[in-house]
């Protein structure tokens, strides 16, 4: 059964064989040369981004950047550019003016060659998981372990189980993706993510459709692997009590434009009355008949 009552640390050893992972990735002299470059830059940085579509401002001038080890939260209403902002950053789309970086590595003019390189470093959680569904859940969080190399097939048998059981999914490891709900499929993803042992995390809408306690359960994971693993993450989500459990920083989009960029601290205590609203419709419930 899905364990969503406890958020246990992450086991040393679990910690070790993710490491040596890591480790056993030997870097070009031109990866190097960009870590080195990139370590006193902030791990991701987005300057003037904007992109339209079909001629409709999706984006506006867009500026952020997130430090290498935090959290940053994107907040704001459906509709208004939360999603994209990860779609660029995986390059999944293009921006029509504007620089983004990662490592100070300015990537939007990279071919898909060159962005599989940095989906390697920065991976992505789907709102429905994007598990292969073929493969059963052992062997879609096995399979970035299994491309990359290096590993013997025992060491990796040993790194799946240790996620899948990180993630409360061990009853389901050997069940295939259809037969999971949403948020077990979500769980997965993130365990699947987690084999790759990135450098950046992006969550899209982590709680949505989902159970409180699954919700709770992704929220404590998201917060561990920062701390015990250095994670940065960056998560899109209009729930504001997940943003508070985990931002370091917070960018809020309105309309297409960042209204808002700063520690979660002043954004909470912002007067700004499209945020006001914001948090007010957030966290209004239904009165009882």
């Amino acid at each position: 059964m899905f364990d969503s009552s406890s958020n246990p640390e992450i086991p040393e050893e679990l910690i070790a064989e993710l490491t040596a992972v890591t480790d056993s990735h030997v870097e070009t002299a031109a990866e190097t040369a960009a870590h080195e470059k990139g370590a006193a830059d902030p791990i991701i940085s987005f300057r003037n981004v904007s992109i339209s579509f079909d001629g409709r401002p999706v984006l506006e001038s867009v500026n952020f950047h997130v430090d290498r080890g935090q959290t940053l939260c994107i907040l704001g209403r459906s509709g208004v550019g939360k999603s994209v902002a990860l779609r660029l950053l995986m390059g999944f789309l293009k921006p029509d003016s504007g620089s983004i970086r990662v490592e100070g590595q300015e990537i939007t003019g990279l071919d898909e060659d060159a962005m599989q390189a940095i989906r390697k470093r920065v991976t992505m959680v789907f709102q429905n998981g994007a598990l292969f569904d073929s493969l059963s859940v052992r062997e879609n969080v096995a399979f970035p372990l299994r491309e990359r190399g290096g590993l013997a097939e025992d060491q990796v048998e040993q790194i799946v189980s240790g996620l899948i059981g990180l993630v409360g999914a061990d009853d389901v490891a050997d069940a295939f993706p259809s037969s999971l709900s949403t948020g077990r499929k979500r769980a997965v993803a993130m365990a699947r993510a987690l084999a790759a042992q990135p450098e950046v995390v992006l969550y899209d809408e982590p709680t949505t459709m989902v159970d409180p306690l699954i919700a709770q359960r992704l929220g404590g994971l998201i917060q561990r692997l920062k701390r015990q693993l250095g994670f940065t993450s960056i998560v899109v989500t209009h729930d504001m009590r997940f943003a508070e459990r985990l931002a370091d920083e917070v960018l809020f989009l309105d309309q297409g434009r960042a209204s808002f960029f700063g520690p979660l601290g002043e954004f909470l205590a912002s007067r700004d009355p499209h945020i006001r609203q914001f948090m007010t419709l957030d966290s209004y419930r239904l009165p009882l008949a």
